[in-house]
């Protein structure tokens, strides 16, 4: 079985390893088992479903791995679903772990988690009078263990997002570039869709009277609720600011646009004016008296130089060059 950690913990201190397909331990107070699994296959928690009461459709969910989160109440035991999420290269990650929680149990299964709970399970370890609240305290440190792995996410994203912002200032948005920044957009919708419900569940277990949640630990539950509406917000500001990026793109080279064609056509105007008087004396009219006069060309280039400088020097003032 991929049985990560089992341990009774007495008195917030790690007891006796659990044996997770025999008899549970004998467990007094604020006593209580906490089992971490991996991916296991339906048969390898039938059982933990035998030993410690755990409702069929409760398992039935924590096995197929592909739920949103939630909170559901099966009798005195309380039942938690929270995604877990990464980034891999442009692309969040998502993973799941289902959370069964007694008043003398708690069992973590994991699905597709990149993080492992063998650090926090130290840490926990190395607070004792915190670990000795129960099971409650040790599912807020999961949730917030989890939680906490979503700032990174969109620390990532946003840093990514801003590098793209400061490229665009200095030049064009290539097409690769656009693309990346709406699949990215979609990614941040995507992540929404998690948090909504990851809020939800936070908030049940602050507000709501469910079993195996002592009140003493609800402001726990608090700081996580809080913790997700953070990231909750960042990623709607971080939504709108890819919104910017590529509105503020497009401005930029119309405006860039704009100002090739003022000086096209400013450099039009200026040719025009060699262009119309050479096709003045290029009709081979056999009655043209300039063209007998003996400094004519000298006065037409003069001329033309004129003009074209006037020209220039009003085009530049206006900033058409």
């Amino acid at each position: 079985m991929p049985v990560i950690a089992s341990f009774v913990y007495r008195n917030g201190r790690r007891g006796e390893p659990v044996t997770v397909n025999g008899t549970p331990p004998l467990l007094e107070g604020h006593d209580f088992a906490w089992i971490g699994l991996h991916e296991p296959v339906p048969s390898e928690i039938e059982g933990l479903a035998a030993t410690y009461g755990l409702h069929q459709l409760a398992v039935e969910d924590a096995l197929k791995a592909h739920q949103v989160p939630k909170v559901e109440v099966y009798g005195d035991q309380l039942f938690v679903i929270a995604k877990t999420a990464h980034l891999d290269g442009d692309k969040i990650r998502y993973g799941e772990t289902a959370i069964f929680v007694g008043r003398q149990h708690i069992i973590t299964v994991r699905h597709g988690s990149a993080r492992a709970h063998t650090d926090l399970r130290s840490q926990l370890e190395a607070s004792p009078q915190l670990l000795s609240q129960g099971p409650d305290y040790v599912l807020h440190a999961i949730l917030d263990f989890i939680v906490d792995g979503y700032l990174p996410v969109v620390q990532e994203i946003e840093d990514k997002v801003l590098k793209m912002e400061k490229h665009m200032l200095a030049s064009f948005l290539e097409r690769e570039q656009i693309r990346r920044l709406f699949r990215l957009r979609r990614q941040l919708i995507l992540f929404g869709r998690i948090l909504g419900p990851m809020s939800d569940v936070t908030s049940k277990l602050v507000h709501l009277d469910l079993p195996c949640i002592d009140e003493n630990v609800r402001p726990f539950f608090r700081d996580v609720h809080d913790h997700v509406s953070r990231v909750e917000g960042m990623v709607g500001g971080l939504r709108e600011v890819i919104t910017s990026v590529f509105e503020a793109s497009n401005l930029l080279e119309q405006q860039r646009q704009g100002a090739i064609t003022r000086q096209l056509a400013a450099w039009a105007a200026i040719l025009a004016v060699p262009t119309a008087i050479a096709g003045i004396y290029g009709m081979n009219f056999e009655n043209m008296p300039e063209l007998s006069t003996r400094y004519g060309y000298y006065v037409v280039i003069a001329v033309i130089a004129a003009l074209c400088g006037i020209l220039y020097y009003r085009f530049k003032r206006t900033g058409w060059l």
